[in-house]
Order: C-alpha cells, then sequence, then structure tokens
C-alpha cells in the first residue's frame, strides 16, 4: 500500500545449504521491498548469492547489463559496498541480527558520503518470527503499510518494523 503496487510474484528459491531458514525469509522480505514496480528497466532476480561471493544476494539489471539495484543482506564490509555503489544505481542492505548497531557503528563513517546506499535493519527477534513462517511450499501475503509489513500465510501473520538507518541522498 505504501508503495501503490499490488502484485503477484511466483517465486522459486533454491537454499543455499549453508542458508539457514531466517536468511531465506530476508531475501524473499527483500525482493518485496525492492521489486519494481514495473521491468522496463529489467527485472529484480536472485542471484547465485552465497555460491557466487562477488555476486549481490539480489540485483536488477537492465537490458544493457547496467546494475540498476544490488540488494546485500548481512552485513557487508565497507570495500564491497564501496564497490557495489560503483557498479550499481542503488545498493541496498537489509541487515537482521542484533549486532547490527555494532556493525554500523564501525562503518557508517567510512559509507557515509555513498549517495547511493542506504541500509536497512530488521529487528533480529522479528525476522526470527519471519523464519517461522517456512514451507516447503509456500503462498505468502506481503503488505505495507505506514512503514509496517505484514507477512502471512493460511495459519499466522508476522508484524516487522524494520527501520532505516543510512536513506540515499538527493544528488542535487
Amino acid at each position: 500500500m505504501d508503495r501503490a503496487l499490488y502484485a503477484d510474484h511466483a517465486l522459486t528459491l533454491a537454499r543455499h545449504p549453508s542458508e539457514n531458514d531466517e536468511r531465506m525469509m530476508m531475501r524473499v522480505l527483500a525482493f518485496a521491498m525492492c521489486v519494481p514496480a514495473d521491468n522496463l528497466r529489467g527485472d529484480l532476480t536472485f542471484s547465485a548469492g552465497l555460491s557466487e561471493p562477488d555476486d549481490p544476494d539480489l540485483w536488477q539489471k537492465d537490458l544493457t547489463g547496467q546494475i540498476v539495484q544490488w540488494i546485500d543482506l548481512g552485513q557487508p564490509d565497507e570495500r564491497r559496498l564501496a564497490k557495489a555503489c560503483g557498479r550499481a544505481d542503488q545498493v541496498r542492505v537489509w541487515s537482521y541480527s542484533s549486532s547490527t548497531p555494532i556493525w554500523w557503528q564501525g562503518i557508517e563513517g567510512k559509507v557515509v558520503r555513498l549517495a547511493n546506499l542506504e541500509v536497512w535493519q530488521v529487528p533480529a527477534e522479528q525476522s526470527k518470527e519471519l523464519a517461522e513462517l517456512v514451507e516447503r511450499s509456500m503462498q505468502l501475503q506481503i503488505t505495507v503499510q505506514e512503514g509496517q509489513i505484514w507477512v502471512g500465510n493460511a495459519n499466522r501473520s508476522v508484524t516487522l518494523e524494520p527501520v532505516r538507518i543510512k536513506a540515499f541522498q538527493d544528488k542535487r
């Protein structure tokens, strides 16, 4: 509702052997929060992610191969973020660990100048609740209204309240 985006997406997720349910569901959440309203500049897709360390978790590329969106999960270091910001129009990070404030305090001064970087924190207890929705075959409904995100299946729902800890900067 916040983005006036109403769409159905059929996603096939391959879970890397080292990935847990929480991280997989954070990829789904990042997809839902960053999917473009149209595909004029390409589709948002899951990349090789953990299997290919130089790739983000999700990305959107236009027809020329230019990276429109680069989306990472967790707590990437400042070198990775700077490199991503040089390659993509927009870079987003979705962090979900209880150690996010410590990580952010350590890199904030080094990435504050990256105008095309946006960083979100999902409280750890909320991302763990999100992981409880995992089933082999899932049909999820995701609603975003006034900054709150409701993710639910036929049996239960979870409310998430992510906090933006760094916004994109106006380039004017």
